[in-house]
């Protein structure tokens, strides 16, 4: 079993080899940081972002929580992708989502939670507006299905911020995408769902 000891123990060993193996990896890194992507990706802690894409400190700028939900209420998400874009400057942000999701299956059911109920709520929505299309899967490729609308709707949630659109229309490239990952073989999945430019979102979620 893990504990806080054996936490510590491990973070001096990781700092001391990593300082042996590249003696100013530390003091280049705490000059400051300048990521070219923004990872929006499940809290679930089989799925850690600088792992599966095989990324190291100061290489992805990263804000995960249960889902993947990017919701528009949620100040901490808007704030993490304005920071990202706007002072960060990155060139990408990422929705990843992944199969096997306990949100989204969570989300499917009628199951009470509690607090969460409100938040599975959003999944529960982008369930709802499929509803029909899923119901004509059988149980492992509907929730295969469920996993990846999830990931499409909150990369249009993302494009529909202000902070992106504002980024689209001073002209400065910047590029949305969709991946899921599978915990069966470890490997990222891309959905075809990347928006780079204002005209790539709806009419009615395009702001002046």
């Amino acid at each position: 079993m893990t504990d806080i000891s054996t936490i510590l123990d491990q973070n001096q060993r990781w700092a001391a080899d990593r300082a042996a193996a590249e003696p100013q990896f530390f003091s280049e890194l705490a000059k400051g940081q300048s990521p070219k992507i923004l990872w929006i990706g499940c809290a679930d802690s089989r799925v850690p972002a600088t792992d599966v894409t095989g990324l190291g400190p100061g290489e992805v700028f990263v804000h995960r929580n249960i889902a993947n939900v990017v919701a528009h209420t949620d100040l901490n998400c808007l704030s993490v992708i304005q920071y990202a874009v706007e002072v960060l400057k990155v060139d990408h942000v990422v929705v990843c989502g992944h199969y096997g999701c306990g949100g989204v299956q969570a989300a499917s059911g009628d199951h009470a939670y509690g607090l969460i109920d409100n938040w599975l709520r959003h999944i529960k929505d982008v369930i709802a507006s499929h509803q029909e299309s899923l119901d004509a899967l059988d149980d492992d490729a509907r929730f295969d299905r469920m996993c990846e609308l999830n990931v499409a709707a909150q990369v249009a949630n993302v494009c529909a911020t202000a902070s992106i659109q504002s980024t689209w229309r001073s002209g400065r490239p910047l590029s949305v995408h969709g991946l899921i990952y599978d915990l069966k073989d470890g490997r990222l999945k891309d959905l075809g769902l990347t928006v780079s430019e204002f005209e790539g979102i709806p009419k009615v979620f395009r702001m002046a």
